[in-house]
């Protein structure tokens, strides 16, 4: 008889990241491939120690938001000791910006995402889609994650990440200089990365947008790919 994994997905923040309809989209994922999974609306989940101790995957997708410290504990406790943990976008890489441990945990903040002149702004999400390439590194090539996939072009926000050098990254994006910005040469932000905790793998990647950036076919096969090696 065949043991499931468990998967613990967790949603919330803000909207305009669609953390219910993007989640819908890999669970069947997950579920296919021998997870069973939870879906729980908020982080209170984190401090049940217990179940934590049982969860093999993380995969959270939950922007703008705040963490207790007994949920950030339990959180951390987990992928120390062997929990994966999984994201996208600021489901994972803008989560709680009230706690400087989470983002010592992930190892990457997003910091902005640059967009259109301000003449050509509507007030609409779209004011920070811009045309951008993911950029692959040499060792993405041989990478379970990345391998047989190339650099690709996205028409969405581009994150501009502060990271520190223990994230081993994947594939990376460059913010070009346009003549209304305040910078005066290219900053090259890291895209898609692993980190290892403890005995925990952590997978990052920061397209992810809307329902319709995760179904690009480059960007869902990272994402699937990277859910199964963070797994315990």
């Amino acid at each position: 008889m065949t043991t499931l994994k468990n998967a613990l997905v967790v949603r919330g923040g803000w909207d305009g990241h669609q953390p219910v309809e993007t989640t819908e989209l890999f669970i069947p994922y997950l579920r296919d491939n021998g997870f069973d999974v939870r879906v729980e609306e908020n982080t209170a989940v984190y401090a049940e120690t217990e179940y934590m101790a049982t969860v093999d995957l993380i995969v959270q997708c939950n922007t703008m938001t705040t963490i207790e410290p007994e949920e950030f504990k339990g959180l951390r406790s987990a992928v120390e000791n062997g929990t994966g943990l999984a994201g996208w976008h600021g489901g994972i890489a803008d989560s709680y910006r009230n706690n400087s441990d989470y983002l010592h945990l992930i190892g990457g903040q997003f910091a902005c995402h640059p967009g259109k002149h301000a003449d050509e702004a509507t007030g609409e999400q779209s004011d920070n889609y811009v045309p951008y390439t993911v950029s692959m590194n040499a060792a993405a090539a041989n990478h379970p994650i990345t391998e047989g996939i190339g650099d690709f072009d996205l028409v969405t926000e581009q994150y501009w990440v502060l990271a520190d050098s223990y994230i081993d990254v994947l594939a990376t994006t460059t913010q070009k200089v346009r003549e209304w910005d305040p910078w005066n040469r290219e900053v090259t932000s890291p895209a898609i990365w692993t980190r290892q905790w403890g005995k925990g793998r952590i997978f990052v990647s920061t397209p992810g947008h809307r329902v319709e950036i995760l179904e690009d076919p480059n960007v869902k096969t990272i994402i699937e790919r990277g859910m199964l090696w963070a797994s315990r």
